[in-house]
């Protein structure tokens, strides 16, 4: 039995992309979620813990997360839960995995665009962007749509925040040991 969990974090890692033995696309990458509580003494907000979590996206869902999500990105997972015990090289611990129903980006943080895909039909020609992102508008020519993710990023990151928002959150890598 799994649980459907909905957990809001921070991605950790930059998303991986892989295939399952049986071809499937998964993309994979580590979420943290860090619960706080107000000090009354100090009058500020404070880190309580920080819970970690591996999540794996599966076909078109992983290819989505691969092509949108960075590390230091606020996001919302909902998907099945599922704990287990490992063992490597003497060492044991414990791993909290999420199979991921969907993913979207926090906006309490920041701002995002939404592009819909389509899958292309033999009725329908539509271009993939290289990242299986399958755009059935011609006339579109952002770099995401050309195929040039890190000029979209650069593009992404190169605009100011319109109203001073909240600074995208990072994750300091030095704290990514488990």
């Amino acid at each position: 039995m799994h649980d459907t969990v909905t957990i809001v974090g921070n991605v950790a890692t930059d998303p991986t992309q892989g295939r399952t033995a049986s071809g499937v696309t998964v993309t994979n990458f580590r979420l943290a979620s860090t619960h706080r509580r107000f000090d009354d003494a100090t009058q500020t907000w404070v880190d309580v813990a920080t819970n970690w979590y591996s999540v794996a996206a599966f076909r078109q869902l992983g290819e989505h997360a691969k092509a949108s999500l960075r590390s230091g990105d606020s996001v919302i997972v909902t998907g099945r839960m599922k704990i287990r015990a490992w063992e490597n090289n003497g060492k044991q611990g414990t791993s909290v995995d999420i199979d991921a129903d969907a993913i979207g980006h926090d906006l309490r943080w920041g701002t995002t665009a939404y592009r819909r895909s389509t899958r292309s039909t033999p009725e329908s020609p539509a271009r993939s962007n290289g990242g299986g992102i399958v755009d059935d508008d011609p006339s579109a020519t952002s770099p995401v749509e050309t195929g040039d993710i890190d000029t979209a990023w650069a593009d992404r990151d190169a605009q100011p925040e319109a109203d001073g928002a909240h600074a995208r959150q990072s994750v300091d890598s030095a704290s990514l040991t488990y």
